[in-house]
């Protein structure tokens, strides 16, 4: 990004004079001609190998300046090697910069923890945004890019929409002006504002033209933004003196400022000066909220946090501005932040001092609120790269837009690309595994279904081999899965989701059992499955003990609806036969209510019946004497299953 880091704060005027080979470089240096001061710096480096640190420091911003990071990381190496943890945070940040950009990534990464080892919040914010670029690499990229054809051997970029089918972009391609200046700062031409068309099928631009010719003067034209219905336009303007000459103060520099106007008849007219300029610092790259109501623009007025920091103030119905407000430390660092977009309450802008892939990353924040962002994401790859990457501006429907780039393998010193976003799915994931719960072996191919709030059927699947599953549900939603195998037992647990996108619910396990696990053959009969049931000697009041092993024959009545049974109960030989048969009933009948208080349907028990002494398992009539075990053998009730 040759001539745009900073030919939107600065201008110089400063003229050389005959001095030394390194006044003469110290004097490019100031005046912000970095090609001319690096060719002077590298010859009085050839004779002075033992300069200082300042000469190296110099040398290595210029070639910085210029995006030559290969080059500016000798220099600042050897900065580093003489200053260490003394060495600014800014530049050492640029020579972690330029430790990315030449992929040397592990050294920069140990190189950021023992610098800032001792502030415990920096070091959070940096884990923060690293773990999040590394969980993008381990997922397929959201976004596609594509060169475009419009890009030229100079330097093309920044991306405004301008009606749904033409875009506004800056450049310094050739006009055929042949007396065209040249910027010193790079010996190339200003920047000019265009114009072209985009094809809504290839969303290539072309037909560019120069836009709104009175915008146009002999120095950079560039960053703008518009009102929504595109009748008024924000732009960025150098200060000039009424010969229209560029103004420079003492320092040589020439700020810009925030200007707005009214767009009429390929003209901008009522043209005013917003009331937060000062000509004492430079307010630059404009860019007004999707609804109108924020403009954000970047300035290095005094009191911010690094060099260059994006601030925001209201724009009020009748035209009114309030006071800029500074986007805060989560925003804003010691380095650059530069090109902001704003777009449905998420505010897209470069920097160099956040954690990223090297030069200027793009990044997005949520503003939750007035005055309340949250902590910033790099976009990750292949938006952003080890070189600068900027000017991002997404489309209403958050599928396309357009952003700028000088890295390898482009046409010119920057190029426009155009993306595709993938849509993010608002979902989270229930996962888990289905086991048998007597075995507690994997169940596959169980059904699971998924309802919603009103009961209908979103979804259908089964467990696999291993008995996993693993079900994507909308956000914010709540639903019923039910779990179901033949021969098996239903379960169905309530699954509610958060609004927090991508969330996994994991290591879910879901138990079904088994039919066979809660019957028993006698012979040809099929019978649940309980320990004797115990009364009180010569009662038939329901027991806690009792009530334990009734609570089987309930559970495997609800899971399994389609299980009648018949209830038969019976006594040893001890005591008289008649009382021993209206015991045996009472006992019959009280098991039956307690079962039918459960909320089984009388109609699933076909019968309750004692029947005393009369069916004996063990022979021990009256008067044959037996041990108490064979006594306990013939007290016992049934719950004989005639219908599944």
């Amino acid at each position: 990004m040759k001539n745009i880091l900073f030919i939107l704060f600065f201008f110089s005027g400063s003229l050389l004079f005959s001095q030394s080979l390194l006044e003469k470089a110290n004097k490019h240096f100031e005046a912000m001609e970095f090609q001319d001061a690096i060719e002077k710096y590298e010859k009085y480096l050839e004779k002075n190998s033992n300069a200082g640190q300042n000469t190296y420091l110099k040398l290595a911003d210029s070639y910085f300046n210029l995006t030559e990071y290969e080059k500016a990381l000798k220099w600042y190496s050897k900065v580093y090697e003489i200053q260490q943890n003394t060495m600014s945070e800014y530049n050492f940040l640029k020579y972690v910069e330029c430790l990315k950009a030449n992929r040397d990534n592990e050294k920069a990464n140990e190189l950021l923890k023992n610098y800032f080892k001792n502030d415990t919040e920096k070091l959070k914010l940096l884990a923060y945004q690293k773990k999040e670029l590394d969980s993008l690499d381990k997922k397929d990229p959201l976004f596609k890019i594509k060169h475009l054809e419009i890009n030229t051997n100079k330097s093309d970029f920044g991306t405004v929409k301008y009606t749904e089918n033409r875009v506004i972009f800056y450049s310094t391609r050739d006009t055929s002006n042949l007396s065209q200046k040249m910027y010193s700062w790079n010996d190339q031409p200003y920047l000019n504002t265009y114009i072209a068309e985009r094809n809504l099928t290839t969303n290539e631009l072309h037909n560019e033209s120069l836009f709104l010719q009175n915008l146009k003067t002999n120095f950079h034209d560039a960053t703008l933004t518009f009102s929504p219905d595109f009748k008024l336009i924000y732009f960025t303007e150098n200060y000039l003196k009424k010969s229209n000459k560029i103004k420079v103060n003492k320092e040589g520099f020439s700020n810009m400022k925030i200007l707005r106007g009214k767009i009429e008849e390929d003209k901008v007219t009522d043209i005013e000066v917003l009331q937060f300029n000062d000509v004492s610092y430079s307010c630059a790259h404009p860019c007004l909220s999707d609804d109108g109501k924020y403009l954000f623009f970047v300035s290095d007025m005094p009191g911010g946090y690094g060099e260059t920091d994006i601030y925001y103030c209201e724009v009020f119905p009748d035209g009114s501005i309030n006071t800029p407000v500074n986007a805060g430390p989560y925003v804003n660092t010691v380095g650059r932040e530069m090109f902001p977009y704003f777009e449905k309450n998420i505010l897209y802008f470069a920097s160099d001092g956040h954690f990223g892939l090297g030069g200027l990353d793009i990044f997005e924040v949520e503003m939750k609120g007035k005055n309340n962002f949250l902590l910033p994401k790099n976009l990750g790859a292949p938006i952003n790269s080890n070189r600068d990457d900027f000017a991002f501006s997404i489309y209403s429907d958050d599928h396309y837009g357009y952003f700028s780039s000088n890295r390898s393998l482009g046409k010119g010193d920057d190029d426009i690309y155009f993306f595709t976003k993938e849509e993010i799915k608002s979902e989270q994931y229930y996962s888990g595994t289905v086991l048998d719960k007597t075995t507690e072996l994997p169940l596959p191919d169980a059904t699971i279904s998924v309802k919603d709030v009103f009961g209908d059927e979103v979804q259908s699947l089964q467990s696999d081999a291993e008995g996993n599953f693993n079900i994507a549900l909308p956000c914010d939603s709540n639903f019923t899965v039910t779990f179901s195998k033949p021969n098996y037992t239903t379960e169905t647990v309530t699954v509610t989701t958060t609004s927090e996108p991508m969330k996994e619910m994991s290591d879910n396990k879901i138990y079904l059992t088994s039919y066979d696990s809660l019957v028993e053959k006698d012979g040809d009969v099929e019978k649940v499955k309980v320990n004797p049931i115990y009364f009180d000697l010569d009662k038939y009041a329901i027991t806690p003990k009792a009530e334990i092993e009734l609570d089987k024959v309930v559970y495997t009545m609800e899971k399994f609806p389609n299980v009648k049974i018949k209830i038969e109960s019976h006594t040893d030989s001890r005591g008289s036969d008649a009382h021993n048969l209206i015991l045996s009933d009472n006992r019959a009948k009280s098991t039956q209510a307690y079962i039918l208080s459960k909320g089984i349907s009388p109609e699933r028990i076909e019968s309750a019946i004692g029947y005393g002494e009369t069916r004996l398992k063990v022979n021990c009539p009256n008067g044959v004497k037996c041990s108490e075990e064979q006594h306990a053998i013939n007290r016992r009730s049934d719950f004989i299953i005639i219908s599944k």
